[in-house]
C-alpha cells in the first residue's frame, strides 16, 4: 500500500518511519525541504494511483488543517480518501467531509495518542468515518497501532466527527489524572517524613491500582531532574481540555475533575493572581487573617 502523509513534525515524522517499518510505501511532503519528500503538494499526489490515494493528514489544527483540505480537494480525483489525524475539533470533520464529498472524495478523522513514544511503542488510534473507507485503511491502522489484537489500540468510534470526538475525551481525561498525579507529588515533597519521593512514585508504578504510562513518566522526569528545579510551572493546554469542559456544559455532564485540571493551568500562568489577593483580602476583612506583603512591597 502507497500512503501519502502530509505533515512531518515530531508526530508525523515518527509515524512515516513507522509506517515504512511495517511494510508500507509512504511518501511525505512538508513545508519543510529538509524533511520533505517531495517538493510540493501536488507532487505527492501525483505520486500516488488516482481514485486510490490515501492521503493522511497531520498539520495542527484550525486552519492548517481546513487549508489543507481544501488545497487536497482541488488535487484529489474522485474515489479518493483523506484522513485527518490531527487534534481537530469534532465539529470540523463534517464540513471537511461535506467539502471533499463534492469532489466524490472520502474522508476519515482519527484521534491519534502516543506522541513521540508512538514510533516505539504503537500508537492509540481512535477512527471515525464509514465502514468502507474505515476498511480501506485498515493496513495503514494496523502499522501504526500497538502489537496484539486490534481491538488493544484502535477502535472505530462511530460516524465522521466519533474519532476526533473520542480523542478530545480522553485528553481532557489526561488532564485530570495529571493534575491528580501532581498533587500527589507536591503533597509528598511538603511532608518531611517522606524522604524518597521519587522511589515512593515508583514503588507505585507496580502493582498498585494507581500504575499507569503517564506515572511512569513522571518517575522517568525526576530521575532525570530531581526537584524539577530546571522547569518552570507554567503549563500550557491544546485546547483540547477546553472542548471537553465545552462539551460537559453543553451536555449537562458534571465534569469538576477535568474543570479544575484545566483551570489549574491558567492559575500556572499567573506571576500574580489578582482572584488570590482578592481571597487574602476577603479573609483579612471578615476574620482578621493575616495577610503576606507583595513581594515588591
Amino acid at each position: 500500500m502507497h500512503v501519502g502523509l502530509v505533515g512531518l513534525g515530531k508526530m508525523g515524522a515518527n509515524m512515516r518511519t513507522r509506517m515504512r517499518e511495517h511494510g508500507l510505501e509512504v511518501t511525505g511532503y512538508d513545508r519543510n525541504p529538509e524533511v520533505s519528500d517531495v517538493a510540493e503538494l501536488s507532487d505527492l499526489v501525483a505520486a500516488l494511483p488516482a481514485g486510490d490515494r490515501v492521503i493522511w493528514v497531520m498539520v495542527p489544527a484550525g486552519e492548517p488543517t481546513r487549508s489543507t483540505v481544501s488545497a487536497l480537494r482541488d488535487l484529489l480525483d474522485e474515489g479518493d480518501l483523506v484522513i485527518d489525524g490531527g487534534n481537530s475539533h469534532y465539529s470540523e470533520d463534517a464540513a471537511n467531509a461535506a467539502t471533499l464529498a463534492e469532489r466524490g472524495i472520502r474522508y476519515v478523522d482519527v484521534g491519534v495518542s502516543g506522541g513521540v513514544w508512538g514510533l516505539e511503542n504503537g500508537y492509540g488510534l481512535m477512527a471515525g468515518g464509514d465502514a468502507a473507507d474505515i476498511d480501506a485503511a485498515m493496513p495503514i491502522f494496523d502499522a501504526l497501532r500497538p502489537p496484539g489484537d486490534r481491538d488493544g489500540g484502535f477502535v472505530h468510534a462511530g460516524p465522521v466527527g466519533a474519532g476526533h470526538y473520542v480523542k478530545m475525551v480522553h485528553n481532557g481525561i489526561e488532564y485530570g489524572v495529571m493534575q491528580a498525579y501532581a498533587e500527589g507529588y507536591e503533597l509528598l515533597t511538603a511532608a518531611d517524613l517522606v524522604h524518597d519521593v521519587t522511589g515512593t512514585l515508583k514503588a507505585w508504578t507496580h502493582g498498585t491500582v494507581i500504575r499507569s504510562w503517564l506515572l511512569e513518566l513522571l518517575v522517568a522526569a525526576l530521575e532525570q531532574d530531581p526537584g524539577l528545579d530546571s522547569i518552570d510551572d507554567f503549563v500550557s493546554d491544546s485546547g483540547e481540555g477546553r472542548w471537553t469542559v465545552d462539551e460537559a456544559i453543553d451536555h449537562a455532564v458534571p465534569a469538576p475533575v477535568i474543570s479544575a485540571a484545566l483551570f489549574a493551568r491558567f492559575a500556572s500562568r499567573q506571576g500574580d493572581s489578582p482572584a488570590m489577593k482578592a481571597v487574602a483580602a476577603l479573609r483579612h476583612q471578615f476574620g482578621g487573617h493575616a495577610v503576606q506583603p507583595a513581594a515588591d512591597g
